[in-house]
């Protein structure tokens, strides 16, 4: 008997997320999903980048969930494979949330981590 192991997701939406996402493209009137990657920078190292979605390039990973996309570009996967997309609404803070198993610590503002 053969056993065929499934790859996890790499990027996961919540249902949170992907409303937000869908949302968002619906006002925008255009789009296929949210974009998203990494940069050098802040006080940890690392921010995250988002920013619409309007094409799928050839270095571009697609991941899908609850009917929305987030298109990464292959060269951030090694720093945010793993993670949830998340998005809360914390008293008057709404917000997209990202949990990155491989951010080992986060600046006091929230806005970079380490990995």
């Amino acid at each position: 008997m053969s056993e065929t192991l499934v790859e996890p997701e790499e990027i996961t939406l919540t249902p949170a997320a992907a409303e937000r996402i869908k949302s968002q493209l619906s006002k925008r009137g255009s789009g296929i999903g949210l974009r998203v990657g990494v940069r050098k920078s802040g006080c940890s190292g690392y921010m995250y980048t988002m920013d619409y979605a309007d094409e799928i390039g050839a270095e571009d990973d697609v991941f899908e969930g609850y009917g929305a996309k987030v298109v990464v570009n292959r060269k951030h996967m090694a720093v945010l494979k793993g993670t949830t997309l998340d998005f809360r609404s914390e008293g008057l803070n709404r917000m997209f949330r990202f949990e990155n198993p491989h951010a080992k610590n986060a600046c006091g503002c929230g806005e970079s981590f380490t990995v």
